[in-house]
């Protein structure tokens, strides 16, 4: 045992101070702030008495109020990992369990929490090869949830000011400004830092809106891959930021920017791409996307300076090995933050097709190559209408009316030519089956110089009703009688758009048919493929 532990914690090590049976020997983990006990069932979390500029973990009472949030805040997301909020007594020894004696005190509190395999990390499931589409698809849709009914009030949404995000912002890069020569250059430094600062100041309308749209909200704070775990089967996220308000009453978007930016960093810009557009589908907060770049930058840039304090005030007793891998995380994570800053040539995608002709197939795969933006008609158009995108738009309020197709129509081409312009590559998924519709998206972009493909799936008819008969769980309500009428309403392409025109057979081999297409868009339009 540690004689450099204090007592408290050298007596949790020892199994006979739990009131139930324990896997020995106990294991412990640190952090800068907490121990950590997992005992075989159960692990504990004891908060260091510590205190720094963002925390204060130094007062009996801070520990107790702090750990009583811990639990609230955690509840929220992974209830079944977070039971209770334990004393700590002291009668001659320390225990969980209340004394006889008349005179014992309580020395310090104990957060009580399911304990989990190790193996079911999601940064140990991504380091094995084990973590796929489907579990950032749901995390996508359980984030999605948490936002939507996460608390917000007027304290909160003041986190969302200019003013707010410039004071975050300094503090970022006056910390930062202290590692140049040792983990980025100095033109790293300047180009991030002045990125940030102009684009906060080019967009007070943006900051606005989000306040307005109820966007700030009590968040998770540090949802990366080392906070999300399966837990019997069950995605948890855990270890929400409780000890300062600031890093969670933040924009919601600024709360997704850490995961994607966690899959960036690990070289799974794919799968950071699948969760995104899960997130954006689900919430509809599509603007949110315009400010990522920003907010990804920051995320990058904490992480720099996190890992650079880390090895910069490593213990002598650290091994070289050790301390090198944290610097070179830190010029990676700023590298990071530099290339988010760097301009990149948005792009539109027109899908065009018939129900059950694989639009949404395609762009779905195509998505994460291009890391593009897929935004789907039928999500719009619930979304304008108010309707769960699980339930269907075709009863009695039937949505499919020509002022709600025109309203969707026109949210696709206002959001496609918004986003393009922040450099995304945007996928506009729906019919576009008249030519004024595709002529809409097509002059957009053209008044803002950005290029256009447009995808035309096909399929023989019969195909194409066997998919429609045989969907499952998806959020198109359309069905097999309506393929006639839309094969007379289909209107042909106009000598203009054949030259932007790529047909896919989707009834046949898609993959070489992809490939085409994405290396036809590397080589006209210089799209970096992923």
């Amino acid at each position: 045992m540690d004689a450099a532990l204090p007592p408290l914690i050298q007596r949790m090590l020892q199994p006979d101070f739990y009131p139930h049976p324990v896997q020995s020997p106990v294991q412990l983990l640190q952090t800068h702030i907490s121990y950590v006990f997992l005992t075989g069932d159960f692990a504990y979390k004891v908060k260091k008495p510590t205190q720094f500029g963002f925390l204060d973990f130094s007062t009996l009472e801070q520990r107790a109020y702090f750990c009583q949030e811990e639990l609230r805040l955690n509840r929220r997301l992974s209830p079944d990992l977070y039971l209770a909020v334990l004393p700590i007594y002291e009668d001659g020894t320390y225990s969980l369990i209340p004394p006889s004696h008349p005179r014992f005190k309580i020395v310090d509190y104990a957060l009580q929490m399911r304990q989990f395999a190790q193996e079911g990390l999601f940064s140990h499931l991504l380091n094995t090869g084990q973590l796929m589409t489907a579990h950032m698809q749901r995390l996508g849709q359980l984030v999605a949830h948490f936002h939507a009914t996460a608390a917000t009030s007027p304290e909160i949404q003041a986190n969302g000011t200019l003013e707010a995000l410039q004071t975050v912002d300094e503090g970022n890069y006056t910390l930062a400004k202290a590692f140049i020569g040792e983990s980025q250059t100095t033109d790293q430094w300047q180009q991030t830092r002045r990125f940030t600062q102009h684009f906060w100041l080019a967009h007070p309308d943006w900051l606005q809106q989000r306040i307005t749209q109820g966007k700030i909200r009590e968040c998770h704070g540090d949802l990366h891959l080392n906070n999300v775990c399966l837990y019997q089967d069950q995605i948890q996220i855990f270890d929400c930021i409780e000890f300062c308000q600031e890093f969670r009453n933040i924009d919601v978007i600024y709360d997704v920017a850490f995961m994607v930016m966690d899959l960036d960093f690990h070289d799974r810009p794919d799968l950071a791409n699948v969760f995104l557009n899960t997130y954006l589908e689900n919430t509809g907060d599509y603007e949110g996307a315009l400010l990522l770049p920003a907010y990804l930058s920051m995320r990058a840039t904490i992480r720099g300076n996190v890992n650079s304090m880390t090895a910069q005030n490593a213990a002598s007793s650290e091994s070289n090995s050790s301390k090198k891998s944290h610097w070179q995380k830190a010029k990676d994570y700023f590298a990071l933050a530099h290339q988010y800053t760097q301009p990149r040539q948005g792009q539109i995608i027109l899908m065009s097709g018939l129900s059950g002709s694989g639009k949404s197939t395609v762009a779905r795969r195509l998505a994460p190559q291009l890391n593009a933006l897929h935004i789907r008609s039928d999500a719009i158009r619930k979304h304008l209408a108010g309707v769960p995108l699980d339930q269907s738009g075709m009863g009695q309020n039937n949505i499919y009316n020509p002022a709600m197709t025109q309203q969707t129509y026109q949210r696709l081409a206002e959001l496609g030519v918004s986003l393009t312009q922040m450099g995304w590559i945007v996928i506009l998924d729906a019919k576009y089956d008249r030519v004024t519709l595709r002529a809409e998206v097509m002059s957009k972009a053209e008044l803002a110089r950005i290029p256009v493909q447009i995808l035309y799936c096909t399929a023989p008819v019969e195909v194409l009703r066997s998919r429609l008969q045989s969907r499952q769980g998806d959020i198109s309500d359309a069905t097999p009688d309506l393929l006639s009428s839309q094969q007379q309403a289909f209107q042909t392409f106009t000598t203009e758009e054949k030259p932007k025109l790529t047909q896919l057979a989707t009834d046949q081999d898609l993959d070489a048919q992809l490939t085409s297409f994405c290396n036809h868009l590397a080589k006209k339009d210089n799209v970096r493929l992923i």
